[in-house]
């Protein structure tokens, strides 16, 4: 599954249904003009409300894997802790790791 969907100008009429079933399900999407991105479509719920828009997006671009921790933290305008603190309280894996890179990461660091 992509991170987010990715909505034409032109095909926004036919497609409007996805977008909002989208926003529901809490995505992000964008809409493109001349296939350039000219609209960030940003879900209005309860994180909007509760973070303002620069630390959801920040969030919702992380949990989709489309910034790194460093990224998020510098678009949600704190710290890497605060912003690792801030996807705890939002429910988001702030590290990932598989089996094999956690096992890896632990010799590393013997």
């Amino acid at each position: 599954m992509e991170p987010f969907d990715v909505f034409s100008a032109r095909e926004l009429r036919q497609r409007a249904g996805e977008l909002f079933r989208d926003a529901e399900q809490g995505r992000l999407s964008v809409i493109t003009k001349h296939g350039r991105p000219a609209i960030l479509a940003i879900p209005f719920d309860d994180r909007l409300l509760s973070l303002g828009v620069q630390r959801a997006v920040a969030v919702g671009l992380f949990e989709t894997g489309s910034l790194s921790l460093a990224q998020g933290a510098k678009l949600a305008g704190l710290s890497m802790e605060e912003f690792m603190e801030l996807l705890g309280r939002e429910g988001v894996v702030a590290v990932d790791y598989s089996p094999e890179e956690l096992a890896a990461e632990l010799e590393a660091a013997r």
